[in-house]
């Protein structure tokens, strides 16, 4: 008996050392495009520092756009409002209720009274309505056209939300989308779970991390060749981890070539108020269809919006939605009853949102301490994306360009060849090796740009812009005192 289970796990390729063989959920059993599926940002980086945190030794963590850990501040009066929701009996108190501002508790008493059965309660799966609204005005208000309550669906986090419009589009290994390389690896894990295929566009480095048509053209006609036909395509404005943010003319190219080739735009702009540049402007992909006219009254648009970036970052709160542009009203229905299987997106993540798209505003008690935090939030991030692509470009086979928008700088690193031959005796790409030593050297816990996706012979790492700005000289500094001990760790200034 005891050979026979032995001849069984070595025919199954199961190590004998393996503490359950026969498990039923065992990793040679389970749904293999999970086991397939990559997430760089919480990979082996991740749990490298984990562990080196978990032995008490000290972890800056860059490596994920999470704004709160690192020590940004919540915005006070989203904060002030919350409370009075989640615990509305204050408002019976009058000493409590004198030290909120007026407008604090009249927008509080104003969510009460629209949400049924209070924050404990699931909402319609769509998102609370009056909230929904909320949305729909914000959107008549950024893009100079109406929006519609019945085209908002809210989730928990932007990521939920882009998962379940890739089950409504992923019918099967043969339906391709477009994706950026590099990406955030949330769309190359999710479309590898839910049985798709990714289909690579390059952005160009040497061109701002430019999109380009004739690339996009190129990646749909090897796709086709192959035998998977693109049915969308993933457009990350403004870029993670690049930064980079497109202009409006190439964006009505894109929607062109999405007419003609007949792609749905999945547009993510979460990161719309995070813009640095005095040249640069947010647009979105909604506005340019829209301006476009009939031309463009076909082309199919899913955008993305969260709570978790900008000055707010309340990643916590799991708060976003999806907003549907010229999506069938059937497939719709479809969406709606899909998240019905989740009941109700949490409740404090939708009041965030709310709170979001219509913060304080002139004339208000809290407008004026509203505007100093947002301001001094995303003041500070633009000098912070300044100073760190700066002291990229003067490191030693370091090139940054300038970080337009988002949380993260993305440079390239030229590693020394006994650098990229060590790496690969371990198994490693050798970005890693970097980032790994970085850890090891300076608890910087960063991601290698091979789990974003990179041109073949390139290095990068992404790092994000949101430690404290009176500690960024000196985690600027350690960055720098490790790269030259790595370049002669390695032997000196020979690069690939």
């Amino acid at each position: 008996m005891y050979q026979a289970s032995l001849q069984s796990i070595k025919m199954r390729g199961i190590d004998p050392k393996d503490p359950k063989p026969f498990a039923v959920l065992h990793p040679t059993t389970i749904n293999e495009n999970v086991v397939h599926a990559e997430y760089a940002v919480r990979g082996k980086l991740y749990n490298a520092a984990v562990e080196r945190a978990q032995s008490g030794k000290k972890v800056i963590y860059t490596n994920v756009g999470n704004p709160h850990a690192i020590g940004q501040k919540p915005i006070t009066f989203f904060r002030q409002v919350l409370a009075l929701i989640t615990y509305p009996e204050m408002m019976n108190n009058p000493a409590v209720l004198a030290s909120f501002p007026p407008d604090v508790v009249e927008r509080a008493r104003l969510y009460i009274s629209k949400i049924p059965g209070g924050t404990g309660a699931y909402q319609d799966s769509r998102g609370n309505e009056f909230i929904r609204h909320e949305i729909a005005d914000f959107l008549t208000r950024r893009d100079g056209y109406p929006g519609s309550v019945n085209e908002i669906f809210m989730t928990d986090g932007a990521s939920q939300a882009i998962g379940l419009c890739l089950l409504l589009t992923i019918r099967g290994r043969f339906d391709g989308i477009l994706t950026p390389i590099p990406q955030y690896p949330l769309y190359s894990a999710t479309i590898e779970i839910r049985n798709g295929t990714s289909c690579g566009y390059y952005l160009d480095e040497a061109n701002n991390w430019g999109l380009s048509i004739a690339e996009l053209s190129r990646t749909v006609a090897e796709s086709r060749a192959k035998g998977v036909q693109p049915r969308a395509i993933v457009i990350i404005n403004p870029g993670n981890p690049t930064g980079q943010c497109l202009t409006a003319e190439n964006m009505q190219e894109i929607v062109r070539y999405c007419k003609q080739e007949r792609l749905v735009i999945f547009a993510d702009e979460v990161y719309q108020t995070n813009v640095y540049l005095p040249s640069q402007k947010f647009t979105s992909f909604r506005k340019v269809i829209l301006d476009m006219g009939k031309e463009a009254e076909d082309v199919e648009l899913l955008s993305f919006h969260t709570v978790s970036k900008g000055a707010v970052g309340e990643c916590g709160r799991r708060g976003a939605y999806v907003e549907c542009l010229n999506i069938h009203p059937s497939v719709k229905d479809e969406l709606y009853k899909v998240m019905s299987t989740n009941l109700s997106s949490n409740v404090d993540g939708q009041i965030v949102m709310g709170l979001m798209v219509n913060p304080p505003r002139v004339g208000d008690p809290s407008y004026p301490l509203y505007k100093e935090e947002t301001e001094g939030i995303l003041g500070s991030l633009a000098r912070r994306a300044k100073m760190i692509s700066t002291a990229f470009n003067k490191l030693e086979g370091v090139t940054s360009n300038p970080v337009e928008g988002a949380l993260y700088c993305y440079p390239q690193i030229r590693i020394p060849p006994k650098a990229v031959a060590a790496a690969a005796e371990k198994g490693y790409a050798a970005d890693v090796l970097y980032c790994l030593e970085l850890l090891e050297e300076t608890g910087i816990c960063t991601v290698p740009g091979s789990g974003f996706g990179q041109a073949d012979g390139t290095y990068h790492l992404r790092t994000t812009i949101l430690p404290p700005e009176e500690d960024f000289e000196g985690i600027i500094k350690a960055f720098s005192d490790f790269h030259k001990k790595f370049l002669r760790k390695y032997e000196g200034r020979a690069f690939l």
